[in-house]
């Protein structure tokens, strides 16, 4: 009895021994990654801290950008509109944007496309966007309007740069990459290497390359996503619910955020679009930022899309400030309750958890707002006033608001810069090819980059009088307006010779009546013709052709 009691203790004793050995060893031979992930585990168990509890910001980061702020051209030289517009649309770009064209135009002429064609110039295509843009300043309702003649609302300028039809044809054609390699690419679909954006890559390397040559941007930066609307049922088509354009190609923005300037963006195609495959949100923002051209000390902004405790704290890490609002049930925000806020909080209440460099806060506004950021203090004493019911009647309150909300709503703005430029003068309209739609995005792009620049040079044009400019430049023309005709012009002159002999007068020297030829196909003689048409016209009580021509000579112009 004695001895089984014995090996009975000394089997228990080994158990725990061995319990405690294996214990002890999960404990403190664990990996980093795995020690990292219990300590920020550990820290999302604390409880929120209020305003009134000190906030220990990390240092900040040295602002060190490579280039000098602004644009980079001399404010000395001379900057027309056009010439900062060639900034973005090169003759390089445009000799290749003409030769592409001239390709698309040949293949679809071989493909049994009736329609006359002569090879575009560069000139020509200059004045082609000049046309497009005068299309986004005068609204009509359709591209034909811009060429009718016939109503009171008739405008004169198109028909003096090109006829409708020349911009119709080139309208079809215009192409950014050659057919031929086209053809090649679309060979890979369905492979690692096809390449969505072939058809666009072109001029979208040279714009995305002139937007960061010619312009260095301030400290405070924006993320944002653009969706350029479009119909099309293709594979880089996207669908919206938040926007108010809800379906079309979306466009990954960063933009100064002090005036609007567009200073990189990148076009969404799917889930290989980016090639580090962390996350769409993540890998967007990546791409967009670039230390060696940027230089480091940036402070980014962005919303709830893209904000997440890893990309903060990795822009960090690269010396890049960070600020967005975020959505509460992400991936490492904290989750804990104690002390936190709930919908019965008063107004103006702020909880806030820092975790290194990331500081996570609640605000109550009249709802919830969640805000982290890698550059301020959870709160430094900013108040803001806001309308709230008390017994029965508004009254203006001041609220308490923590220093990540208040720089959040100052520096978006810059969205709404980027996006008002935009929509002002947008040159978006019905297109048959996708890639057209895009066509017209660079073109605005370019446009709202060059006023930019001749604001930050000049600072002497409204965007109105910019555009106005750049339209008379590409197109040739004059701002002033041509001198109008009045139609004492179009009287009827005796066309035949006068002699001696009144009985011959009016006979010799006669002409074909011109509306006679082309509308019935006969040849009737006139002595009359139209002082300011040169055009020779019957004039008789049962043949009126002085008048049938004149109604319809407007609609002419448009052939």
């Amino acid at each position: 009895m004695i001895l089984l009691s014995t090996c009975s203790q000394l089997l228990l004793c080994f158990f725990l021994f061995l319990f405690c050995f294996l214990y002890r060893c999960d404990d403190h031979d664990q990996t980093p990654s795995k020690r990292k992930k219990y300590l920020s585990k550990k820290v999302k168990i604390l409880s929120w801290k209020a305003e009134t509890d000190v906030d220990r910001v990390p240092q900040a980061l040295r602002f060190l950008p490579t280039r000098e702020l602004g644009p980079q051209l001399s404010a000395a030289d001379v900057h027309s509109p056009m010439s900062l517009f060639k900034l973005f649309f090169t003759e390089s770009a445009m000799t290749n944007l003409c030769h592409n064209t001239n390709a698309q135009a040949a293949k679809s002429i071989a493909k049994g496309r009736k329609y006359k064609w002569t090879d575009v110039s560069v000139d020509e295509l200059y004045s082609y966007i000049g046309l497009i843009f005068y299309m986004a300043a005068v609204k009509m309702s359709s591209i034909a309007d811009y060429w009718r003649q016939d109503t009171i609302f008739s405008v004169p300028f198109p028909a003096t740069v090109m006829s409708r039809d020349r911009y119709r044809t080139i309208s079809w054609n215009v192409h950014m990459s050659h057919p031929d390699a086209d053809k090649e690419n679309d060979k890979k679909r369905g492979t690692a290497e096809y390449d969505h954006l072939f058809r666009i890559k072109p001029l979208m390397d040279t714009i995305r390359l002139a937007c960061k040559a010619f312009y260095h941007p301030r400290k405070n930066l924006v993320v944002n996503e653009r969706l350029v609307a479009c119909r099309a049922n293709t594979e880089v088509t996207r669908h919206s619910k938040t926007k108010m354009t809800k379906l079309g190609f979306k466009f990954f923005v960063l933009s100064d955020s002090s005036n609007g300037y567009t200073v990189d963006f990148s076009v969404y195609t799917g889930k290989n679009s980016f090639p580090a495959d962390r996350g769409l949100s993540y890998d967007a923002v990546m791409s967009l930022l670039d230390r060696k051209v940027l230089g480091s000390g940036y402070h980014l902004y962005m919303d709830d899309f893209y904000t997440s405790p890893k990309l903060f704290t990795d822009l960090f890490a690269q010396k890049f400030g960070a600020c967005g609002i975020y959505r509460d049930h992400r991936k490492d925000f904290p989750k804990t309750a104690a002390n936190s806020l709930s919908r019965s909080s008063p107004m103006g209440s702020i909880r806030w958890i820092r975790d290194g460099p990331l500081v996570c806060v609640k605000w109550m506004d009249t709802h919830m707002v969640s805000v982290c950021s890698t550059i301020h203090a959870a709160y430094t004493g900013d108040r803001v006033k806001r309308k709230a019911k008390v017994q029965d009647r508004w009254k203006t309150k001041i609220l308490l608001c923590p220093a990540p909300v208040s720089a959040y709503n100052h520096h978006m703005g810059g969205i709404d810069l980027s996006d008002q430029l935009l929509q002002f003068y947008t040159i978006q309209h019905k297109a048959m090819k996708w890639y057209r739609k895009i066509f017209l995005h660079f073109l605005d792009i370019a446009a709202s980059n060059a006023f930019l620049l001749h604001k930050e040079l000049l600072g002497n044009m409204t965007r109105k009088e910019f555009m106005k400019e750049l339209i008379a430049e590409l197109c040739s023309a004059s701002q002033k307006a041509a001198p109008k005709q009045f139609s004492t012009d179009h009287v009827p002159i005796p066309a035949a010779e006068l002699t001696s002999d009144d009985r011959r007068n009016a006979t010799v020297g006669r002409r074909n009546c011109i509306h006679c030829k082309e509308v019935y196909g006969k040849r009737k003689q006139t002595p009359w013709k139209c002082q300011a048409c040169d055009a020779h016209l019957c004039l008789q009580v049962k043949r009126n052709c002085f008048q049938e021509w004149h109604k319809g000579v407007s609609s002419k112009m448009c052939r």
